[in-house]
């Protein structure tokens, strides 16, 4: 009877190979999807959340909305705020008055490293606040009310 690798710890080993991809290059920033780690390491999805969930409990990686996963570095800043409060400061931080013409959901989407139905939730949700006026569908939407920025301590 032919000897077979154990399953157990193929996750411990997939966190490790990626590990060192992330420590070999400090350009990265997102990790494979799981389709491409199923695929190179001939795996189930179960094995290679696993991983994901190894290198998550290790503070080297973090989900992203949308399914994929986004490499954690020591020192480095990121922004966990809601998405709509993100793109509510666009407002302010590029000094858009009432009636402008604001950014699309792909221009968002891009910029946010998030899905453009991620971002039009976010947007839906400013329209709903009073920020942002809808244009309809094909029409630019436009900035309404400037947001107040509050001050946090």
């Amino acid at each position: 009877m032919a000897q077979q690798a154990s399953p157990r710890g193929t996750f411990l080993e997939i966190a490790a190979v990626v590990k060192a991809q992330i420590k070999a290059n400090p350009e990265v920033t997102k990790l494979p999807s799981a389709a491409e780690l199923m695929k190179a390491h001939g795996v189930s999805r179960g094995v290679v959340l696993r991983a994901f969930g190894a290198l998550q409990k290790e503070g080297v990686a973090e989900p992203v909305p949308g399914g994929r996963w986004r490499v954690v570095r020591v020192g480095a800043r990121t922004d966990r705020r809601p998405l709509e409060d993100r793109i509510a400061d666009i407002i302010t931080d590029e000094a858009l008055p009432v009636g402008a013409a604001f950014p699309s959901a792909s221009v968002l989407a891009e910029r946010f490293g998030v899905s453009r139905p991620t971002v039009t939730k976010a947007l839906d949700k400013l329209e709903a606040a009073g920020v942002l006026a809808s244009g309809g569908q094909g029409r630019v939407r436009t900035v309404r009310a400037v947001p107040i920025r509050e001050e946090r301590s």
